[in-house]
This record gives C-alpha cells, sequence and structure tokens, in this order.
C-alpha cells in the first residue's frame, strides 16, 4: 500500500514537472513573439522615410555585455552539468558565477543607455527608431531581472539541500531559461547592428 502510495505520488511529481516545463516553454514563445511583434513594428516604422532610422552607432557597451552572456550561459551549462554529477559545491561556485554575470550585464546595458542619454538619444523623441532601442533593451533587462530571480532559486534549493530529483529539475529550467535570454539578447543585438 505504502509502495502504491509513493508510486502515485511520484506519477504527480513528474505530472507538476511536465507541466512547469510546458509552461517555462509557452512562456519563452510568447516572449520571443513579444520580440518578432517588436521588430516588426520597428520595420514598418523605419520603412516610412530615410529620416525615420536609428542614426546613432549603437554602443561599444553592448559588445561587452554580449560577451558576459554569452559566458554567463556557458557558466549556467556547466552548473546544470555539475548538478547532474552531484557535484554540488562546483554547481553553487559555477550558478554564484552565473549570477555575477547576469548583474555584470544589466549594469554594463544601463551604462550603456547612459552613454546614448549622452549623445542625445533619448527615449521620449520625434525619432521612434531611437525610443525602440530602448524598449527592446529594457524588455530584455525586465526578463534578465526574472532570470536572475530564477538562478537564485536554483542556488537557495541547493544551499538548502533540496533532494536530487527536485534539484536537476530545478537547474534544467533555469538553465533552458537563461539559454534562451542569451539567445534572445543576441538576437536583438544583431537586429538593432543591422538596423543602426
Amino acid at each position: 500500500m505504502i509502495a502504491m502510495a509513493q508510486y502515485t505520488q511520484n506519477k504527480e511529481d513528474l505530472a507538476q514537472q511536465k507541466a512547469k516545463k510546458f509552461n517555462l516553454w509557452l512562456g519563452m514563445i510568447g516572449m520571443f513573439m513579444m520580440f518578432a511583434a517588436l521588430s516588426s513594428g520597428f520595420i514598418v516604422y523605419t520603412a516610412g522615410g530615410v529620416d525615420r532610422g536609428i542614426k546613432t552607432i549603437l554602443p561599444s557597451a553592448f559588445i561587452y555585455s554580449t560577451a558576459l552572456i554569452v559566458a554567463s550561459s556557458v557558466t549556467m551549462q556547466l552548473a546544470y552539468a555539475a548538478a547532474r554529477k552531484t557535484q554540488f559545491a562546483r554547481q553553487k561556485l559555477l550558478l554564484v558565477a552565473t549570477l555575477l554575470l547576469g548583474i555584470g550585464f544589466f549594469i554594463i546595458q544601463i551604462y550603456a543607455w547612459g552613454i546614448l542619454t549622452s549623445r542625445g538619444v533619448v527615449f521620449v523623441n520625434n525619432n521612434a527608431s531611437q525610443s525602440f532601442i530602448y524598449i527592446f533593451t529594457g524588455m530584455h533587462l525586465a526578463h534578465i531581472l526574472a532570470g536572475i530571480i530564477v538562478v537564485t532559486r536554483a542556488w537557495v534549493g541547493r544551499v538548502r539541500g533540496i533532494n536530487q530529483v527536485n534539484n536537476v529539475f530545478r537547474m534544467d529550467l533555469a538553465t533552458l531559461f537563461w539559454h534562451f535570454l542569451g539567445f534572445l539578447w543576441i538576437y536583438i543585438y544583431v537586429f538593432l547592428l543591422l538596423n543602426q
């Protein structure tokens, strides 16, 4: 009877995990569609005339933030591999590295906004193309904050010693979401580069 209850509980846990992962995929698809819609809006706006381009060179700070987010994807993947191999000290260390790189990314993005502002490229102006830079990067930063929370939750779970099944599951979701954020930034950056 106890074995049957455990089996049922395990089936319920598995069903919950599948539902959570499915919800994450739905959320990521929704986020990508939102950025695709913003891209379309940008293209339609700029097609309206030659005076509607970005008319500025993107700050080189974006190159450094891109390097940080790529590095953080590597540390996150290594942390996930460590979790699967029950190398918990390594997992925690790599999660901290990922968090620091993510925070560094955030700080450099804000710094890039300062560079844009010093050039007279501000959010509210007569050229909506320049406003789109802030919209793209600002929306992405909001998602980075969510990613930092997810990675922090994975780290806290490991520090508190959650069971290995839940540890690997949390790491699976956190890694998937973090890689998605990296991919999304590269898409945004390349899109803006091609349209500057």
